[in-house]
């Protein structure tokens, strides 16, 4: 059987619904997003509703998506911003903090709160860069390179612009990846609290 052609390419707003499908698909086992909203199956549900649609339809405007689909079938999806400053990253937090503190006792609300606040306090001050996001595949398409193309193109396009992409690796495995495409940890690792994740800064400076 022939193997599939995969294409990557910039998502418009024609394809948000099925991106943000794809995205909710591939992000609801990620390891900082499960750590979040574990035991709170009504967050997970109003992510995977509300918050996915939303987040891709706010990036498709003012961030870059960037997929990997063959057959007509979006296999992974990953987000990439443009950094001049650290503010959004603050107002993140601000936002996240205020959620926290007008449901209080609500765990999944205070991680949240903790995972802003720490990239808020703690991404690079190193402008302009681009940041990865994040990226996921969609689980039945896992081992097939969907993600590794989408890193393969991109990282071609930070290097031809010069520009720097840095991002938080959030497993060990993930960390090699992000290495054999031409990452280098540089940071202190942070470690969630509650045995969460350990978040690894990791930059490609072409």
């Amino acid at each position: 059987m022939m193997e599939s052609t995969l294409t990557i390419r910039r998502a418009g707003a024609t394809d948000i619904d099925a991106v943000a499908t794809a995205f909710a698909a591939g992000s609801a086992d990620e390891v900082v997003s499960a750590w979040v909203m574990a035991e709170d199956p009504e967050l997970a549900e109003a992510f995977r509703i509300q918050h996915a649609p939303r987040l891709i339809e706010r990036s498709v405007q003012d961030d870059e998506v960037w997929i990997a689909e063959a057959d007509g079938r979006i296999r992974a999806v990953s987000i990439w911003q443009h950094v001049h400053s650290a503010r959004r990253f603050e107002i993140e937090a601000e936002e996240a903090c205020g959620m926290s503190e007008a449901v209080p006792g609500r765990r999944s609300l205070a991680r949240l709160a903790t995972v802003t606040a720490l990239l808020a306090a703690t991404h690079p001050r190193e402008f302009p860069h681009r940041y990865l996001q994040l990226i996921v595949t969609v689980p039945e398409f896992r081992g097939m390179g969907a993600g590794g193309a989408i890193l393969a193109d991109r990282l071609k396009a930070a290097s031809q612009a010069s520009v720097p992409v840095y991002l938080e690796a959030s497993t060990d495995r993930s960390s090699r990846l992000y290495a054999r495409n031409g990452f280098a940890r540089e940071g202190v690792t942070h470690t969630l609290p509650e045995d969460g994740p350990t978040l690894i800064p990791m930059w490609f400076r072409g």
